[in-house]
């Protein structure tokens, strides 16, 4: 095996475990500064506030204000691929994964975050912000309880 090759296998858990946030796509909300669809990454290692960042903008909400966590899941076919790939795809369906979390900024006026986070991303994320705000998540329905409590 090459060195270089060898480097990598070896380094390469290493470079992933220095990235503890959530990879997320934001919905939409009223975060200033951060537009809709836009790469998120949500880091809640902080014991006092959870950050939201883009290449360009960073945004905290302070736990304390954190009125509601919701989660839920939307299903959408997947046509495109399912016309590219073949016709027995047309029943195939693609779980989304939703996060709302609604907050009380320092003016006392009501805001809301909502995320689509990755299947894989989504319970540690739950039970992470579950721990830090104190509030329980409120699920949408009973498919979205099975999923998101494993």
């Amino acid at each position: 095996m090459k060195p270089c090759l060898v480097a990598l296998l070896v380094f390469a858990p290493l470079l992933q475990a220095g990235d503890t946030d959530t990879r997320a796509l934001y919905v939409g909300g009223t975060v200033p500064g951060v537009h809709n669809k836009s790469d998120v990454r949500v880091g809640v290692q902080q014991s006092d506030v959870l950050q939201i960042r883009t290449g360009k903008t960073s945004f905290e909400v302070p736990y304390k204000d954190v009125t509601t966590l919701e989660y839920g899941m939307r299903v959408s076919r997947r046509y495109m691929e399912a016309i590219l790939i073949s016709p027995l795809f047309l029943v195939a369906k693609k779980k989304s994964h939703y996060l709302t979390i609604g907050y009380t900024d320092k003016d006392g006026a009501a805001q809301a975050i909502v995320l689509q986070v990755g299947k894989d991303e989504i319970r540690p994320l739950l039970v992470s912000l579950e721990a830090r705000t104190g509030r329980r998540i409120e699920f949408q329905d009973d498919d979205a309880r099975k999923a998101g409590k494993g």
